[in-house]
């Protein structure tokens, strides 16, 4: 089983910068295409970022210019650098990793709080 571990999370204030790390096991990493996902309370979970296995990018519109997405396949890590945090960027964040290969899988982490508050 695929097991995704975020960390990095915490409490920042609005216009500071954080940091996301999801470290996943197995040897197939550099295969998936992995994504950072956030959900604020009563709130569905949606997108924020995507990096494709080739390394493409791709962000939502309330993120770009402010966060990065990137990926160390030797460490079998993706990133998530956010800077310019706005109170609205407050939720849990949570990684995602999708199998390139037949049968496509899904993986979830856990989740890690972020909270942007003066």
């Amino acid at each position: 089983q695929v097991q995704l571990v975020e960390s990095g999370g915490g409490l920042v204030q609005p216009g500071g910068s954080l940091r996301l790390s999801c470290v996943v096991s197995g040897s197939s990493f550099s295969t998936y295409d992995m994504g950072w996902y956030r959900q604020a309370p009563g709130r569905q979970r949606d997108l924020v970022a995507a990096i494709t296995s080739g390394g493409s990018t791709n962000y939502a519109d309330s993120v770009k210019g402010r966060f990065t997405i990137s990926r160390d396949n030797a460490k079998n890590t993706v990133y998530l650098q956010m800077n310019s945090l706005k109170p609205e960027d407050t939720a849990v964040y949570y990684c995602h990793a999708r199998t390139t290969f037949f049968p496509v899988h899904y993986y979830w982490g856990q989740g890690t709080q972020v909270t942007v508050s003066s």
